[in-house]
């Protein structure tokens, strides 16, 4: 399994955890900061970063504002109310399935952190 599989069922996690950091963001600010955080290990495609943003925006967790700066656009992506209270919700699931699989994958160090 490679970085890209492990993302998938992340991703929308590590959208929200950026966008509740900061105010608004857009599409290409969100790979810089991602690649940034992860030290170059994640590079986020386009390909997989707007269709979750765009699953977010239908869910109702995430805003967009578009602005027009010269012939160009640009979508700013916020939080609502309703994705800062989800973005909760998924830290405390994937803390939870991280420490499940950190058991079943590596019980010499859940071992030694006890």
């Amino acid at each position: 399994m490679n970085t890209t599989e492990l993302l998938k069922g992340t991703l929308s996690t590590i959208i929200l955890k950026l966008l509740a950091d900061g105010e608004k963001m857009y599409g290409y600010e969100i790979t810089q900061k991602v690649k940034e955080l992860s030290n170059d290990k994640i590079l986020l495609k386009e390909g997989s970063l707007y269709p979750a943003l765009h699953k977010l925006l239908h869910d109702g967790l995430v805003e967009v504002e578009t602005v027009y700066i010269g012939k160009r656009v640009r979508k700013y992506y916020r939080l609502t109310q309703q994705g800062h209270a989800q973005k909760q919700a998924q830290f405390e699931e994937l803390q939870e399935f991280m420490q499940t699989i950190q058991q079943l994958v590596f019980p010499q160090l859940t071992l030694k952190l006890q």
